[in-house]
């Protein structure tokens, strides 16, 4: 996009990384809230979704001119409502300005609107452009600055409420690193209440999150949605490391490459560093390299030995910790691995945490997956902005271990839905039934997901591409059913799946999507 120069109130096109051109305002930012440095760009406020963000002006364009060049390349629900948005905000602005003009009418006097002053490429602070002799234009705009959705639906409509943008309690989502007002539950238009939003960046994060004691006496904190999507995170001045570029490290590292963090990455088979090292990304030689020279590294590797290895083998993890190093074990392990790992980790003076993740490829290509954090909580707190760039939501879950039980319940849980689903799907074919009938029935009724419809319609392709490797939900219904026997716990209907995974790991399976399971069932 090209450089244009906006002033403060023009609507414009905001392009961020991957993601479509969205309609915006320019908008003023907080006093307290400076430009990120070494960077030319306008604080953007998008509508249809309560989101705010630095804009780069290259990637700015004015709203009006490119409406229909926009329009052509953008059919998605989601961006149609942002700019009908757009368009009943023009209407009131319009109706609200022929209203202001027919009472200064009738005084027989009309007062002749203030240029806004324009926001040039180079200024540092947006605020600095501001007549001292004026109002904060966030106090004194007349114009509606916040969209809170009416509905949950596909076809909600919005609603402009006028509060400013400094207090718009969405705008603490965006500044959950930057903003100093205080925390509170957020009412939604609904009435419902939107949970966790974050305040300050002088408090811990678990100050900034919604904690939930359960019955367990276990705490766990459930953070605000992601702001991935819109790019609105301040990336800690932290050294990342990353060890493991699978189907799921390699989505969590383009994530936090692209929210501005410095990364080293790490892989076994070195060539799968090459894209990342192109966008941006350091090149570590060993693991013990990466976790001497990083403030902090995460692992995500294939299954428990692996782990291990990386951490106590030649060259491992354990030989770059030092005191005050952090190692975060995203990989989906038993407990007793991460019992294991913390301790050879917090005996050299390292901090230790657990995060395993729960999605799939797709969902970590788009920085959209559930974070399960345990251990040392103030790393989980320095993590902040990394789970913010990776995932939409992340739970501390208390002292170590507990992270990989609930990660490997969760997906004994999807492995043997996974299981039925196909069993339904070669039962209703073998009885002579449509199995796209029996699809359409399905996503109709209570078990409608995106999970269950995609799975469906890749089975039905015959498409198997993996976006969770069918080995490792076989290795997650392994680890459960040992861990439910180690707790004296029946686990009967992940025992009877985990024998069917392993009919289709022998028919070659191994490497293909969970979905292949079906296979199982026809061979």
């Amino acid at each position: 996009m090209a450089t244009v120069h906006l002033r403060i109130g023009d609507l414009v096109w905001g392009k961020l990384g991957r993601y479509p051109p969205w309609p915006g305002k320019v908008v003023s930012p907080p006093k307290d809230l400076k430009k990120p440095r070494g960077k030319k760009c306008h604080f953007v406020k998008f509508f249809g979704t309560e989101d705010h963000a630095w804009i780069k002006v290259e990637q700015l364009k004015p709203y009006h001119a490119h409406k229909e060049e926009m329009i052509k390349i953008n059919k998605g629900k989601r961006f149609q409502q942002a700019v009908d948005a757009v368009e009943d905000f023009l209407k009131k602005a319009k109706g609200k300005e022929q209203n202001l003009d027919g009472k200064g009418d009738s005084k027989g006097k009309k007062t002749p609107n203030k240029p806004l002053k324009i926001l040039e490429e180079d200024d540092e602070d947006l605020s600095a452009l501001k007549d001292p002799s004026e109002k904060d234009l966030t106090d004194s705009d007349p114009e509606p600055s916040t969209i809170e959705r009416l509905g949950a639906g596909p076809g909600s409509g919005f609603k402009w409420e006028s509060s400013p943008v400094k207090d718009d309690p969405h705008f603490h989502h965006f500044l959950l690193s930057q903003s100093e007002k205080a925390c509170g539950d957020v009412q939604c238009a609904t009435g419902a209440k939107k949970i966790g939003l974050p305040a300050s960046s002088m408090e811990p994060i678990s100050k900034r999150l919604k904690i939930i004691e359960e019955d367990t006496g276990s705490t766990s904190i459930q953070a605000a949605d992601s702001t991935a999507i819109n790019g609105s995170i301040t990336p800690t001045d932290k050294r990342i490391g990353f060890l493991g570029l699978g189907l799921m490290g390699s989505g969590i590292v383009s994530n936090l490459l692209k929210m501005g963090h410095v990364v080293t990455v790490w892989n076994r088979t070195a060539e799968k560093c090459d894209l990342f090292i192109q966008e941006g990304a350091r090149l570590g030689r060993t693991p013990a390299e990466v976790a001497s020279t990083c403030d902090i590294t995460f692992s995500c590797v294939s299954d428990p030995k692996a782990a291990r290895d990386l951490v106590l083998g030649p060259s491992g993890v354990l030989q770059g910790i030092r005191p005050g190093k952090c190692y975060i074990e995203m990989s989906t392990v038993d407990p007793e691995t991460i019992t294991e790992l913390s301790q050879v980790i917090t005996s050299r003076g390292g901090r230790f945490l657990e995060a395993p993740v729960a999605g799939s490829q797709q969902l970590s290509n788009d920085g959209m997956l559930v974070i399960l954090a345990a251990g040392d909580r103030t790393v989980y707190e320095d993590c902040s902005s990394c789970f913010q760039a990776m995932g939409k939501t992340s739970f501390f879950l208390g002292e170590a271990g507990n992270a990989a039980r609930m990660m490997l319940i969760l997906n004994m849980v999807q492995g043997s839905f996974m299981a039925t689903i196909a069993e339904g799907l070669t039962l209703a074919q073998a009885t002579g039934q449509s199995q796209q009938t029996f699809l359409d029935i399905l996503c109709q009724g209570q078990m409608a997901s995106t999970f269950v419809d995609q799975k469906c319609q890749n089975i039905l392709q015959g498409n198997f591409k993996p976006d969770y490797y069918l080995k490792h939900i076989q290795k997650d219904l392994r680890l459960a059913i040992s861990m439910g026997d180690m707790a004296n716990h029946p686990t009967p209907m992940a025992a009877a799946a985990n024998e069917v995974y392993k009919r289709a790991k022998a028919l070659d399976q191994s490497d293909n999507d969970i979905s292949a399971v079906y296979r199982a069932y026809i061979h």
